[in-house]
């Protein structure tokens, strides 16, 4: 599988899923627009694809709002001339019994998980149409399938992305831009471990067929599939890496 000459904006792609994806696209040809608000991190995501012989550039993004996904999507084209590979991967994922979740809380759940892919498509899904050329993968999670308890805002946000990667499939699909999600389960990150410890996932994982948690890579081998050719007839699919949880 090769990305030689695509161009690809990952977001969120300073750790975890998110640099394991920019990694590997880099690394399969693509160059690589990493974001992420850490410029240090950021800058070291690029330094480490430069490294191994790859491209890439840093644009740091918050991803507060509208006018900065517009921002992000001009500073990327303007860094590397287009986009042809959109991965929607930056989250936050809030986790607590419902009445302990304040309103700052849902609002910046909602706002990074489902606000920000909705304008980053906008600004950057209509020149993929018009060139008649491009792919978007999002990444969800298990838990937008099936009910778990302390999960209700992070659950639904992701739930919501699932029905605006189903959406976006049928709006923009007939004109040449693929649309698809990964909905990864228990996954060795920074961020996990730092809310899950790494028994917790352990113990998370046990409870599907495979009995084991997914490494950052496992996800992005996943994501590359559905963004490259071999996945041409995908679209609007929501992908579960999750070592068969929700099919049991």
């Amino acid at each position: 599988m090769t990305f030689q000459g695509r161009v690809a904006l990952v977001t969120g792609a300073t750790s975890g899923i998110g640099r394991a994806t920019a990694t590997l696209l880099a690394a399969r040809g693509a160059h690589v627009v990493v974001t992420g608000r850490d410029v240090d991190r950021g800058r070291s995501v690029v330094d480490a694809i430069r490294d191994d012989g790859a491209t890439a550039d840093f644009v740091a993004a918050d991803l507060s709002g509208a006018a900065s996904c517009q921002a992000l999507a001009d500073e990327a084209i303007a860094t590397a001339g287009r986009v042809d590979i959109l991965i929607n991967n930056a989250a936050v994922g809030p986790l607590g019994p419902t009445v302990s979740i304040t309103e700052d809380v849902f609002d910046a759940c909602f706002a990074t998980n489902v606000k920000a892919p909705f304008y980053l498509v906008g600004a950057l899904a209509p020149a993929m149409a018009e060139r008649g050329d491009g792919v978007i993968v999002n990444v969800s999670t298990m838990v937008a399938s099936f009910g778990s308890a302390g999960a209700a805002v992070y659950g639904s946000s992701k739930a919501a992305l699932n029905l605006l990667t189903k959406s976006w499939a049928a709006e923009f699909g007939p004109r040449g831009v693929r649309v698809n999600a990964v909905a990864p389960g228990p996954t060795l990150t920074e961020g996990t471990v730092e809310v899950w410890g790494e028994a917790g996932l352990e113990k998370l994982a046990r409870t599907a067929p495979a009995r084991r948690v997914a490494a950052p890579e496992h996800i992005a081998e996943t994501i590359c599939y559905l963004a490259g050719p071999a996945a041409a007839l995908i679209h609007g699919a929501v992908v579960p890496v999750d070592g068969g949880r929700t099919a049991v």
